[in-house]
This record gives structure tokens, sequence and C-alpha cells, in this order.
């Protein structure tokens, strides 16, 4: 079962490519979702990664979080679920 990561304090100049690469050396990636405004198509400075299973999603939270991504110290951390908003 795939596992879902946060991925925060990214750059706003980091690609999906970069996080996929960062990931890739850790387990195998089910996908990598870089969340944009919806004005203004620009990074929002966060990401998501789904982990093919709990094992490597818990390798790459402790390998990754707090290593640099583009001169940034990126916060990995299991995602939360979404909350409903009004």
């Amino acid at each position: 079962m795939a596992t879902k990561l946060y991925v925060g304090n990214l750059t706003y100049a980091t690609t999906e490519e970069a996080i996929k690469t960062a990931f890739s050396a850790i387990g195998e990636i089910e996908s990598v979702s870089l969340i944009t405004d919806k004005r203004s198509g620009e990074s929002k400075g966060f990401a998501f990664v789904e982990m093919s299973n709990e094992a490597d999603a818990a390798s790459a939270i402790e390998q990754l979080n707090g290593t640099e991504l583009d001169g940034r110290a990126m916060n990995v951390s299991e995602a939360r679920p979404r909350e409903e908003r009004r």
C-alpha cells in the first residue's frame, strides 16, 4: 500500500523531477505532486510524494528530513488527511 509524504520548505524553483531524483534514491515512487497556485501556476513551496510501501516511506523521512534540496532544508513527514473546508 502506498504511503503519502508531505515535503515542505521547497524553493519556488524546485521541480517535480528534482524531487523524484531525491526520493528515488531511497525507494520506489508511485507519484510526485508539486502543489502550484491556481492563478499564477507558480509553486507554493511544498509537494506530496507517494512511496510504494511503508518501509520506503519511513526510510525517506529518516534520511531526507532536514537535508538540502536546491539550497533549502526539506521538511519530510507523513501526510495528514485533508481537512474539510467550508
